[in-house]
């Protein structure tokens, strides 16, 4: 019994995340961290040494239009990703929702592009678009006429196609969220709106749509903090063109970092871990507000 006791007092579950703590301090933490302290310097692959500059790159930055430019259609595109996505993923989930057999493939068929990495869906969609891709032999094959559109070469609307394909790639995720919400809301509650004379639209829209403010939240919150951090898709599919009508801020401080301007890169890393920081808890927290009040 002593033994029992004793071993039992030795053992302890929390003891097994220890692994998973390191790595994600040495993946995670640590990198942060050095973030925070190589923005402040001149690092760079010019120079041998690397020396304290203060607020010196952010100063340039702030300086050069560049960085607003890719802030500006950072946020842009970021808006459009959770518009879309959560449009496509709420759609997929009211016309799915049945049980049936078929409902159930396509729902696993939707969630096909989630687990495809975003780099092939990217490089796909940029084959499929350019003026000899596939879109346009389908299209010069059905008009009988040689068809040669630049899909990807609007400097306006270049921009929210990438939006959608990104949008097109997760809004698998977005349909199972609202599939859940949609299944935990009673149907004593639909039913008794139909009683009392509402119409299955009513029923719908006043009743059953505002129950799935918890999965509202967390799909917005989820798609535009997700999109802001947005990289390969676009990188793939345009590389930030045309007219740098794409780059968006990770290309751009992937391009910076490229040039060996590591500091730079850095400080632009670190404006936009503050931007979506700044974007994320009020957002947050107008849905969570939202959310109580219905």
């Amino acid at each position: 019994m002593e033994t029992t006791v004793r071993t039992a007092g030795r053992t302890h579950p929390m003891w097994f995340l220890v692994p998973a703590f390191a790595i994600l301090f040495v993946f995670f933490f640590l990198p942060t961290l050095f973030n925070f302290v190589y923005a402040f310097t001149d690092w760079s692959s010019f120079k041998s040494e690397i020396r304290y500059t203060g607020f010196g790159n952010f100063a340039a930055l702030l300086s050069d239009g560049t960085l607003f430019a890719a802030l500006r259609v950072t946020v842009v595109y970021a808006v459009l990703v959770a518009l879309f996505q959560n449009l496509f993923g709420f759609g997929l989930a009211v016309l799915l929702e049945q049980d049936t057999w078929l409902n159930r493939a396509a729902r696993l068929a939707f969630l096909v592009p989630v687990l495809m990495s975003a780099l092939a869906v990217g490089y796909v969609f940029q084959a499929l678009l350019k003026p000899d891709g596939s879109l346009n032999g389908l299209l010069s094959a059905l008009t009988g006429q040689q068809v040669e559109i630049a899909w990807l070469g609007s400097t306006t609307w270049t921009l929210v196609l990438a939006a959608v394909i990104h949008a097109w790639k997760w809004m698998g995720l977005s349909m199972l969220i609202y599939l859940a919400g949609l299944k935990t809301i009673p149907e004593d509650v639909t039913e008794a709106a139909r009683i009392d004379g509402a119409t299955p639209w009513q029923a719908f829209w006043w009743v059953r749509f505002p129950l799935l403010a918890p999965a509202v939240t967390f799909n917005v919150a989820t798609a535009l903090l997700g999109s802001m951090n947005g990289f390969d898709i676009v990188q793939a599919l345009t590389g930030g063109g045309p007219a740098r009508s794409t780059e968006i801020l990770n290309i751009f401080i992937y391009r910076t970092f490229g040039q060996g301007l590591f500091a730079q890169a850095t400080t632009m890393s670190l404006v936009l871990f503050l931007v979506v920081a700044l974007l994320a808890f009020p957002v947050i927290r107008v849905l969570r507000k939202r959310e109580d009040i219905l």
